[in-house]
């Protein structure tokens, strides 16, 4: 159960990061970016690993495991859009 006191803490969900502050540190939030532009789910994923790709890890093989993940939200989106 989560302590009750928590929350009493936090003013907002986005004064803290589970696993980092490679979201925290940029001037605007993916989250923030993607809602307001009212994006979907896969341009949403496709901003939030370009957004961290470098912050996140200073090993490349992580930077580049980001960057193909990003790549794959947009193929994803491409073949929707083919679909249509």
């Amino acid at each position: 159960m989560t302590n009750p006191n928590y929350f009493d803490k936090v003013k907002s969900a986005k004064d803290t990061q589970v696993g980092g502050s490679h979201y925290k540190d940029l001037k605007i939030q993916p989250s923030d970016y993607i809602y307001e532009n009212n994006l979907n789910w896969y341009q949403g994923n496709a901003i939030k690993y370009l957004s961290r790709y470098n912050s996140k890890n200073s090993d490349t093989a992580k930077q580049i495991e980001d960057l193909n993940k990003a790549i794959h939200y947009i193929q994803l989106l491409i073949e929707k859009i083919d679909k249509s």
